[in-house]
């Protein structure tokens, strides 16, 4: 065998493996290939099945768990009925309660009207008296007074007929002479106010124009201002439609939504339709037993807010009379703390004679008595006769005032005479003491100068002017 024969011998047998080792690849990749479909349907196949089993499994557990959540519902709600039957129960005998304690309050206040009822009408009567016997009073001295009356009337009536018939002569002439009079000045007037008219009427026409000159100014200036509000509010529109698109699409997501909710819904209410026949006898059983607690929930409001109102002005009532009460107190208390203070340092005279003689006579407090006795005409007198019953503390309280005036004066008249008892001192003191300063000033007792003892005729003038000195060891000795 040649090497070209051999060469092409090896050619070919690699050839021949190369097509075997193709044949057996293409056969191992169409087996996998079929297994791998094999595989993925038996995979689809099982994932199939699991997922039945697995929803079978989910109905049943959902299943339990509704109807455990039904259970709950069932029991929630029974125990909120009996919660709301105690709740109506203890508003029914609340109620009761409350009518029994309005019927007590009617009947005393009922009561309270008759006794009322009762005072006024002897009120009444007592009124009635006083007028009818004010009656007779006044119907006598009303004819007696219309007696007189006609009397002088039917003097004054002749009298006035006479002055009557003269004065009508009089004024007739006067009133020729003033219709005259008023002719004149009528057309006088009547000429001057043409002349004003058409004076008016030129001023107003320049006004009128001058007026609408300022408004025409006034829009321009208006349009003038507000033409950037119009450019704010087209871009505003301008977004307002593009929210509203936006508006638009949501809704169209919502009503997607909304459609898939009512087709779960739908779903669901197959299931609720057996527990709605049910649960439907309950509702209308409990809408007419929440009908019933809310009318006397609403009677009970309405009872509790007008027994509220009158509780709360009674408390008003009485807070105010408790505080008038506790400030009368407080004033009586403070009242008697005084009294108690003042009968502390009242002197053995004002105990054995707590008010004082009035100095006035025997006709003067008899006049005063009469005066008292007359009816007050102005109101201050009025005011103080319902104080009469304090005329003898006024008595003392004006005594006690007098006092105080009096020794005030006195205290006055002591401490001036005090000072000056301290001057007389102060001199005797400086007097009979020797010091710097005493020798520099003038001393009463001793007085040395050079002045003095010159002979000089100022000097002598001045031994004509001497004054009498008293010292004062004297002065003090006879006055204290």
């Amino acid at each position: 065998m040649t090497e070209e024969e051999r060469l092409v011998y090896i050619q070919q047998k690699a050839h021949a493996e190369d097509e075997l080792a193709r044949r057996k690849e293409d056969m191992l990749t169409q087996f996998l290939k079929d297994k791998l479909q094999k595989e993925e349907r038996n995979s689809t196949i099982n994932r199939h099945k699991l997922t039945q089993q697995w929803r079978a499994v989910l109905r049943q557990t959902r299943a339990a768990e509704l109807r455990r959540d039904i259970e709950i519902f069932c029991q929630t709600f029974e125990r909120v009925l009996d919660r709301k039957d105690s709740v109506v129960k203890s508003l029914v005998s609340d109620l009761s309660e409350a009518e029994q304690q309005s019927s007590l309050a009617l009947r005393a206040q009922l009561q309270c009207l008759d006794r009322l009822l009762e005072l006024q009408k002897g009120r009444l009567v007592a009124l009635e008296l006083q007028w009818n016997s004010s009656l007779e009073e006044l119907t006598s001295e009303y004819n007696t007074e219309r007696q007189q009356i006609l009397t002088q009337h039917q003097e004054d009536s002749a009298y006035l007929e006479d002055v009557n018939f003269a004065l009508e002569q009089h004024y007739t002439e006067i009133e020729s002479e003033a219709r005259q009079d008023y002719q004149s000045t009528r057309d006088d007037i009547k000429n001057r106010n043409i002349e004003e008219k058409h004076a008016l009427r030129i001023q107003l026409e320049g006004t009128v124009e001058e007026l609408w000159r300022q408004f025409q100014q006034a829009l321009q200036s208006y349009n003038e201002a507000t033409e950037d509000r119009h450019i704010a509010f087209d871009t505003l529109r301008a977004r307002d439609q593009c929210s509203a698109q936006e508006i638009d699409l949501q809704m169209r997501r919502l009503q997607k939504i909304q459609d898939s909710i009512n087709a779960l819904r739908s779903r669901l209410s197959a299931s609720q339709k057996e527990s709605e026949v049910s649960a439907s006898d309950l509702r209308a059983a409990r809408e007419e037993v929440t009908l019933n607690a809310q009318q006397l929930k609403a009677k009970l409001s309405l009872a509790r807010a007008a027994e509220r109102k009158q509780l709360a002005n009674l408390t008003m009532q009485s807070n105010n009379n408790t505080k008038k009460l506790q400030d009368i107190i407080a004033k009586g208390e403070r009242l008697l703390c005084l009294a108690e203070l003042c009968r502390k340092l009242e002197t053995e005279q004002e105990k054995v004679l707590p008010f004082y003689t009035p100095s006035l006579s025997a006709e003067e407090q008899n006049q005063g008595r009469a005066n008292a006795m007359e009816p007050p005409f102005e109101e201050l007198a009025q005011a103080m006769l319902d104080y009469s019953d304090l005329e003898k503390f006024w008595q003392r309280y004006n005594k006690v005032l007098l006092e105080h005036l009096c020794l005030e004066r006195e205290e006055k008249v002591l401490s001036r005479e005090n000072q000056q008892l301290r001057v007389l001192l102060k001199q005797y003191l400086d007097g009979i003491t020797v010091s710097d300063e005493v020798l520099h000033e003038r001393n009463p007792l001793l007085i040395v100068s050079r002045q003095s003892l010159q002979a000089t005729p100022t000097s002598e003038a001045q031994t004509q002017k001497r004054h009498t000195v008293i010292e004062a060891a004297h002065v003090v000795q006879h006055t204290l």
